[in-house]
């Protein structure tokens, strides 16, 4: 059997570009893996953790590019896919909607969209956007797969208390991690689980 890093060479991942709506994405075609999750979430250090490298992710955060949908090359055929984190403080509520409505746009159309990580911090899990975003994609029939993160806050007990709560509130449908990506908690889980999205959604095609 191949072994995972040559099928999903996460550390080959490059910045591709950034677009600010559906009509200026990558050519609709391969696999995508999208990230989303509140603004303080730990979405860019699991993307950076994931991919080993520390800076990778921090593309997304230069001047004009928060409200942006970023898209990193794995291979010519894998993308991941960062998408703008809900709940910065200084971005307008007229922009937030902009967001919600490209965000909407991209979950509705994209065909190569094959499954979401939806990032929560384990302290504040199940907020209003989380459970928003939950309710997209069972609307919008997307693969999920939650990922708690910073779970180095808390000691093995409340981790597993806490994992155990969220997935009796989530679908059954909906799979659920510990994650740090400071202690090292959860990264193999996650590529598997992100593995299986890209080859359930190959042999659906």
């Amino acid at each position: 059997m191949q072994k995972i890093s040559t099928i999903l060479p996460l550390q080959e991942a490059i910045f591709l570009k950034s677009a600010a709506k559906l009509s200026q994405c990558p050519r609709d075609v391969g696999s995508e893996i999208a990230f989303c999750g509140r603004s303080n979430a730990g979405k860019s250090s699991a993307i950076n953790y994931l991919t080993d490298q520390q800076k990778l992710a921090r593309t997304s955060k230069t001047p004009g590019r928060t409200q942006l949908i970023n898209f990193f090359s794995v291979t010519d055929s894998i993308r991941l896919v960062d998408l703008p984190g809900y709940g910065y403080a200084k971005v307008p509520i007229k922009v937030k909607s902009e967001w919600h409505r490209n965000i909407d746009a991209y979950f509705q159309n994209r065909q190569s969209l094959k499954g979401l990580i939806l990032v929560m911090d384990i302290r504040h899990p199940l907020k209003e956007f989380d459970l928003m975003m939950l309710e997209w994609s069972k609307t919008a029939k997307i693969n999920m797969h939650i990922i708690l993160t910073k779970a180095d806050k808390f000691k093995r007990g409340t981790q597993q208390s806490t994992l155990f709560k969220v997935r009796k509130s989530v679908p059954e449908h909906v799979t659920v991690q510990t994650f740090s990506s400071t202690t090292k908690i959860g990264k193999q889980i996650l590529v598997k689980q992100i593995l299986s999205f890209i080859q359930d959604g190959v042999v659906k095609q």
